[in-house]
């Protein structure tokens, strides 16, 4: 159970460094963006991002 945390919290860190490596100009202007949202629509993000992990999940582990 402790590899597949630790494995899950690589490939986060992963897909989460990947933005700022790549494009640090863009990236830097999404997450400004993000910034200026309202409260209900950053947790409408949220809930979609939550929703979309725990389908993949479901299904990588069936």
């Amino acid at each position: 159970m402790a590899h597949s945390i630790w494995l899950a919290f690589g490939l986060l860190l992963i897909v989460e460094g990947f933005g700022p490596f790549v494009a640090p100009d863009k990236w830097r202007q999404t997450v400004a963006q993000l910034a200026g949202q309202p409260n209900n629509q950053l947790r409408r993000i949220g809930g979609c991002l939550v929703v979309a992990g725990i389908i993949i999940s479901y299904f990588y582990l069936r």
